[in-house]
């Protein structure tokens, strides 16, 4: 089952009124966990089976044929990181995920059941929805994602706290699988987007390492547009990563659909833009380019977001 999704709110305003609820937009993994005869299985939104990667939320398997939606979150200084879960979300050994739990716990927060008790509660409304999402006894690692009645002063609070912005729902809105509905709207304080790569330059000075990307997204010609170079954010054990998954893929030409800067072709080395990062970033230019984009890591859990004009 894909899980429903949330429509961008215009400006970033949100909806308001009594007909309303808001929830925190947690930085984090998508995951629906599917429990039946007292096993659990997890998949992404892609519909990847990812039980393995995260061990600790074994305990799942101790409720009664539910399905639950929410988000897998680490924790980086207090504030969730999807830097962070990106260093848990490609793991599929069991005993290097069962290290990594014990290192750096991942919480996995519940907004929404689809199924309790064998029945299924689709059709239902929100609000009777999260009524049953509170009478479940969760396990450890495990948590309802909260909700709150005034979406001004959560905007508010995610903003000074550094989270990544709110999602407001329709209390009266049933779950419809694999919709992008205006039941659900969603605003975030810094922009972000999933991209694919369809060039990698190395780090000046000779060291080898993975210096910038450069990024694009599909557009509904079936071309490639460019969004722009990226430098900052390419660090640690998952540019490592990354970088491999590129030189795995190389091309002798662009992917692009469009001409790339000179600057930017200068020292590419082009990939088929099979490979899909997490981005965040400031504004885009009239021409579509990314303003201060930041890499947070590889993603396999969902597709690259569309071209859409600035």
């Amino acid at each position: 089952m894909h899980p429903m999704l949330a429509t961008p709110a215009r400006d970033r305003t949100l909806p308001r009124g009594a007909q309303w609820a808001f929830e925190v937009k947690w930085d984090g993994v998508r995951a629906l966990a599917d429990v039946r005869a007292g096993a659990v299985r997890l998949w992404s939104r892609a519909e990847n089976e990812i039980t393995v990667a995260y061990p600790e939320l074994a305990g799942l398997a101790g409720l009664d044929d539910v399905l639950l939606d929410g988000e897998v979150v680490a924790m980086d200084g207090g504030i969730p990181s999807f830097a962070a879960i990106a260093e848990r979300m490609h793991v599929r050994d069991p005993r290097r995920a069962a290290e990594l739990a014990r290192v750096r716990p991942v919480t996995f927060l519940v907004f929404d059941v689809l199924r309790a008790a064998g029945t299924d509660l689709t059709g239902r409304p929100y609000d009777e929805r999260r009524a049953v999402l509170a009478a479940l006894h969760l396990p450890d690692h495990v948590a309802p994602s909260p909700v709150y009645d005034d979406g001004e002063q959560l905007w508010a609070v995610t903003r000074e706290h550094g989270l990544e912005g709110v999602v407001a729902k329709r209390r009266s809105s049933t779950y419809r699988p694999g919709v992008r509905s205006s039941d659900w709207v969603k605003a975030a304080h810094h922009r972000s987007r999933a991209a694919l790569v369809g060039g990698w330059r190395d780090e000046t000075g000779g060291s080898g390492r993975l210096g910038a990307v450069l990024l694009g997204a599909p557009a509904a010609d079936g071309g490639l547009r460019y969004l722009g170079r990226a430098g900052s954010g390419l660090t640690g054990t998952s540019a490592r990563r990354l970088q491999d998954a590129l030189a795995a893929a190389p091309r002798s030409t662009s992917p692009f659909s469009e001409t790339v800067p000179p600057p930017d072709v200068r020292g590419t080395h082009w990939c088929e833009p099979t490979v899909v990062v997490q981005v965040r970033y400031l504004t885009r230019s009239p021409q579509g380019r990314l303003r201060q984009p930041v890499v947070g890591g590889m993603r396999d859990d969902t597709g690259p977001d569309p071209w859409e004009t600035p």
